[in-house]
Order: structure tokens, then sequence, then C-alpha cells
């Protein structure tokens, strides 16, 4: 069910004065009071400081002890797929094959019908649905389901008679299951032709759950490959018009940058692809996989890159790629060398580039995208759904999978994180990546819960090349009020410093985020000043 927003928006002028609560803010750890006007936080400081502000036209609130923070920023998300998955097939929970095709059969006659989330590893069958096998279970009719990686598919034959031109591309199969190139196809023409009120609907639902989870900001990754024009024009215009999360949009196309800033995106950047995933054998590895003979895929070269990141300087925006496998990251960051070497490595690093997933890494990629200020756009339940020895990873790399996601290697090596949830990959439940990544399953990998929520919030900002994700006065007010139990400073290890509750360490605190600690619940979130979801709990409005 869609959260209410209902009455909740409010003018971004008016003067709204916290008191009573716990502030997550670097300014004065032993704040109580804010007050957010204009849009912004204009002071922080204790409620008996705060009763001069009382005035006519100051709305005053009661926090009761509720937590404060900036608001989290998802840095790689998909709006409209994510709201598909809401109001198109939800398969994430299926258990095997025959589930697939009952799920199928309960949306015969509502059109095309669109799912996500299956995945054949677990199942008794171990291989996906056919293009025959849905035929019967659609009676005929256009049906697309997405693999739980979203990096392939498997397509009905009316869809796949539909777009003729998919038997000429890399990973058509006449079974119906398309992976690489026809899978980019298929899915990019399913998603341009939603019909323009179920587009709407779908990511107006994505936008709701994004506040109901306290996010202020997602990226929206579009591309040819992954969505299209149309649905990134729709969004923008969509969030223009309504309140919600800001959106901050890219467009993944090699030199592209005329087209990403008539869309009005960050950047030519996102899931612009060097290689595929794991889980679908795509992503680009030195060495073949542990269970299959193949070491992936590369689909762009390193003068490629070198040329997109060139086009990028000149028209003054980000470039990014998406990157997983090892060897993919040895093309793409050959490709920023080969640029540094054409237009001058100060030049590369002012434009503030970001690679997405960034996933088995070597050391030697660190040091080199620190040295040209790479941003890693990474996310930490991708660790938590697939790490571990007896995980996906493991299954699909052998050894290797301790490789994967080395987020603290790679904050200690110089490298800016900035965290998202590829919804629908993952959820968006922010405090969940925040609890993975302080839980990274490859021992020494972990970061700590503050190094973790930094990640999750300003290096969000930092990642689109603003400043934000800090609650000081001038920052624009986008923050999200939380019902919260104790709050702690946890190391990296999980271990809670004995002094952490003491408020003379003068160091402030975020939820305990261990196995069976409750998540924090959302009351409030408010963007540049305006409330975009609220659950009725604070007293004084």
């Amino acid at each position: 069910m869609r959260p209410s927003t209902d009455g909740v928006a409010q003018d971004s002028q008016r003067r709204t004065l916290y008191l009573g609560g716990r502030l997550y803010t670097p300014t004065d750890p032993f704040a109580t009071a804010m007050l957010v006007a204009d849009g912004v936080v204009a002071w922080l400081g204790s409620d008996g400081a705060a009763e001069v502000m009382r005035d006519i036209g100051t709305t005053v609130v009661d926090l009761d002890g509720a937590l404060v923070t900036p608001a989290f920023v998802d840095a790689h998300l998909h709006t409209t797929a994510t709201g598909m998955v809401e109001l198109g097939l939800d398969l994430t929970d299926t258990q095997n094959l025959a589930e697939v095709l009952d799920a199928v059969r309960s949306r015969v006659g509502a059109g095309v019908i669109i799912g996500y989330g299956w995945d054949e590893r677990s199942w008794p069958e171990a291989r996906p649905p056919t293009s025959a096998e849905l035929d019967r279970a659609g009676y005929g009719g256009a049906v697309f389901l997405d693999r739980a990686d979203v990096h392939s598919s498997v397509a009905s034959s009316s869809l796949l008679a539909a777009l003729p031109e998919l038997r000429e591309m890399d990973g058509y199969d006449s079974s119906g299951w398309l992976r690489h190139e026809a899978h980019d196809y298929a899915r990019a023409a399913v998603y341009a032709e939603l019909p323009a009120e179920l587009r709407a609907q779908a990511q107006r639902w994505t936008r709701a759950e994004a506040a109901r989870y306290g996010i202020g900001a997602i990226h929206e990754i579009g591309g040819p490959s992954i969505s299209s024009h149309p649905d990134v024009s729709a969004l923008m215009s969509l969030a223009a018009a309504e309140p919600g999360p800001e959106v901050i949009a890219y467009w993944g196309e090699l030199s592209a940058g005329s087209r990403a800033l008539e869309l009005g995106c960050a950047g030519a950047a996102g899931d612009l692809y060097i290689d595929g995933t794991v889980g679908s054998h795509t992503a680009a590895l030195r060495e073949p996989y542990a269970d299959n003979p193949t070491a992936g895929y590369t689909y762009v070269t390193a003068a490629q890159v070198r040329d997109h990141v060139v086009h990028c300087a000149e028209a003054n925006i980000q470039a990014g790629f998406h990157v997983i496998g090892d060897a993919a990251l040895d093309t793409v960051l050959a490709g920023f060398v080969e640029a540094g070497e054409a237009i001058g490595a100060d030049r590369v690093r002012a434009g503030g580039h970001r690679l997405e997933h960034v996933e088995l890494v070597r050391p030697e990629h660190i040091s080199v995208m620190a040295d040209f200020g790479i941003i890693a756009s990474v996310q930490p339940r991708f660790d938590e759904e697939w790490g571990g020895p007896d995980g996906m990873y493991a299954e699909r790399l052998g050894d290797r999978w301790q490789s994967m996601n080395p987020f603290a290697a790679m904050q200690a090596g110089g490298v800016v994180l900035a965290f998202g949830s590829d919804s629908p990959v993952t959820s968006l439940d922010p405090w969940q990546a925040v609890r993975a990544a302080a839980q990274h399953r490859t021992p020494g990998q972990a970061l700590s819960v503050r190094a973790a929520f930094s990640a999750h919030t300003r290096g969000g900002w930092r990642a689109a090349g603003l400043a934000g994700g800090v609650l000081e006065p001038g920052a624009p007010a986008s923050l999200a009020v939380w019902r919260a139990d104790e709050l702690v400073v946890a190391a990296p290890d999980g271990r809670v410093s004995a002094w952490s509750t003491d408020p003379r360490s003068a160091t402030p605190g975020l939820p305990v985020l261990t196995d069976g600690a409750p998540s924090p619940v959302c009351l409030r979130t408010v963007v540049r000043g305006t409330t975009v979801y609220d659950v009725g709990a604070l007293a004084g409005d």
C-alpha cells in the first residue's frame, strides 16, 4: 500500500522550531533544539536558548526525545522499476518455477505483465522459465520478467515477436532467456511503452516509499539500457511539480552530454555498462567463474572510457560507469588514466566522476580511484544478500568472494563512498544498509556505524557534486525525525565504547544496530523545509 503523504506538505518559507530532541549534528553535540526557516537550518542549540524564538508565525514542534538526523540519500535507484514491483509482479519470494507461472496466471487480462525478482539458483528446476511456459501461463499475452539482478530476463513469444531485432543481438536465446545486449534492449523497450498514468503511479509510489524511510534525495540511474528518455523526463517533471524526495538524475550513455543536460541530469553516468553482474555470469573477471567457463563480458573499451570522460569534462558534467568485475575495473581505470594523459589529471579529478557498484576490487584499483577523486557508489546490502562463504559470490567466484565490496579498504585508501539500494534489487531501507555495512561478511571490511551513516547521507550529496547531509546553520533543512532507543557510538567491529552514552563525550550517537535491535521508525521527513512524510506523532503542529 502506498504510504499516505496527503496534507503533509508545507511551505518551505515557514518557520518551524523543534524542541526536546536529540540532534545528530557536528555543530553542537548537546543541541536539543533547532530552528528551520526559509528551507534551511537557521539555528541549533538548547531548549532554553530557543525560548526567545517563540513568536507569531513560528510553528513549535515537541520532539519528545526523538532523534533528528540529516535525511538519507539513496545514491543508486531505479524509480519506475521500483514502483512496478509494487504495481506489477513481485517474484522475489518465489521458491520454484510453478510459483512464478502461477503469479503470471494471476495477472492475465491486465495488459503487459511485468515482473521482477526471480532467482533460479535456489529452485529445484535450477533454470529460468521458458517463453513457451510463459505463453501457456499468460494465455499468449506479453510477459516480461526481470531476474533479481536486473541483468537478465525472460520474455513470452508475443513479446519476442514484437521485437524481431532481438534475434540478431548478443544474449538472445530462443528459449526466451535474454542476457547482455538482448536483455537491455528488451527491457528498455518494455519500459518505454508503459502507459503514462501507470508510469506516474509507479514513480509516485517510489518517492512516497522513499520519504517513509527518511530518504530526502534519490539518484535516479537512467539510460538507454535501463529506462528511456520519456521515463527520466516524466520523473523530473513529477519531482518538480509534487513534494517528495529530491531527484538527481543520471543518463548512462556514451558521449551523450547534451542529451543528459536536455533531460536535466547531473551527468552522463550511472548504469553505463562496462560489464554485467556476478549473478548472471556477465561481470567481467580476470579469471573465469568458479561455476562457469566464461569470464564475463566487457561492453566498453578503455578508449571509449577515455573519450567519454574527456567529453564530460568538456561539457562540465559528471561521467560514470557501472562496473563490477576486476577485469571491468581494469578497463575503466585504464580509460581514466588515458583521459588524464589527454586533458590533465587535475581536470579529470575536478569532475567528481563516479563508478557504480565497484565490487571485485584489487588494491591497485583503490589507489587509482583515489588519485582521480572517483566516488564509489556502492550497495551494502549486496554483501548482506550474497556475501560470506556460503553465499552467491562464493558459489560464482570461489575464494575471490573475499575481495568483494571492500568498503573499509576503499575508505582507508581515500575513496569517498556513497550508499544506495539499487532498488528494486534490494529494498530502500537505509538503516538496514547502514547495518549491513557495519556487519560486513568479510573480516576487516566493516565500517563503523558513523562512517556508514555518513556514506548514506553526506556521501550521497558528494556523489552528486553537492553540499549537504549535515545539520548545521545554513545547510539545507533536509532531515528525518526518528523514534529510536538508546544512542551509542559503535566501533567497526560492533563494540560499543564505554563512554558512548555519556553526554560528556561530546560525540553525537546513532541508534543501536546490532542483530535483534529494532530499526528506528521514521516519524517525519523534511526536504528543504517542506514536510514530505509525517505519521502525525509529533505534538505542536
